[in-house]
């Protein structure tokens, strides 16, 4: 089984849309796991009211708010999911139906799974309805530009289709990273490398741990027009100088010195502290 796991902070109107797509998703064999990194109950409550309609199992793992702290909850979530193969992404990217079904199919021993996004102006965002999404009309360029989208060459995202899809991951200049919108891994490579770095708040965290799988010789592989998210846009308070200039020289070690494994990672958790709510 793959294990889905999003993030996600005080962003209902966001999670669920997200949640709507994958509640359409062709492939019904993955559970997911929402790392929620401090919201209020509101969120609970929204995930408790849309478990039967998302169709799949659904947890819901918690911890105060203490600033962005991603990574702590993304070990926290990686602990927690039953599956042998993690997919990430976040709780303001609602996926294709065939996202889940894209990444069981290209996964490989060795690899890690590098997608991208597609990034809906904030309109555009507030304007997707659940029909929309079921539809999937959300996904279709044509559409996207009637309600008002730019066009630009980022399209052929959405528009890619069979060999070209192939070609274009081929010859793209963007590199394989992780990308924690979407990419994916075995849950053994996470927990060779310790899991994300938990001294690392926003700006390249996912990256890092990305980096720290190419040292052990896990090596990205390119998925950027196949497996599609599309990226609902929303305000950054948490982004702080301060944090980016951190994460930076960590990313300079974890690169210079080859880091395998970090110190702050996932054995810093004793599983039966985690806060797991099932949505009832």
């Amino acid at each position: 089984m793959i294990s889905v796991i999003f993030s996600t902070y005080n962003s209902t109107a966001w999670l669920q849309k997200v949640l709507w797509g994958y509640a359409v998703q062709s492939s019904r064999d993955f559970e997911i796991v929402v790392a929620d990194d401090g919201s209020t109950g509101e969120t609970a409550a929204l995930l408790a009211s849309m478990r039967d309609e998302v169709g799949v199992a659904l947890r819901h793992v918690w911890q105060p708010d203490d600033g962005f702290q991603k990574s702590r909850i993304l070990n926290k979530a990686i602990l927690v999911a039953k599956g042998d193969y993690l997919v990430f992404s976040d709780g303001d990217c609602v996926p294709r139906s065939d996202f889940v079904a894209t990444h069981a199919g290209a996964r490989q021993p060795g690899r890690f799974l590098s997608g991208g996004y597609f990034k809906l102006p904030l309109g555009l965002s507030r304007l997707v309805t659940r029909e929309d999404i079921e539809s999937q009309r959300m996904f279709d360029y044509r559409w996207l530009v009637a309600n008002g989208l730019s066009r630009t060459m980022k399209g052929l995202k959405l528009t890619a289709r069979g060999g070209l899809r192939s070609v274009l991951n081929a010859v793209t200049t963007t590199k394989p990273t992780w990308n924690g919108h979407n990419a994916s891994c075995w849950k053994r490579d996470a927990f060779a490398v310790n899991g994300f770095d938990e001294r690392m708040q926003y700006g390249g965290q996912d990256r890092e741990f990305g980096e720290r799988l190419e040292n052990t010789g896990i090596r990205g592989v390119q998925i950027r027009y196949d497996a599609i998210v599309v990226h609902l846009d929303h305000a950054r308070g948490y982004a702080r100088p301060e944090s980016i200039a951190k994460n930076r020289a960590i990313r300079r070690e974890t690169r210079g010195r080859g880091v395998r494994r970090t110190e702050h990672g996932i054995d810093r958790h004793d599983p039966s502290t985690i806060v797991v709510r099932e949505p009832a």
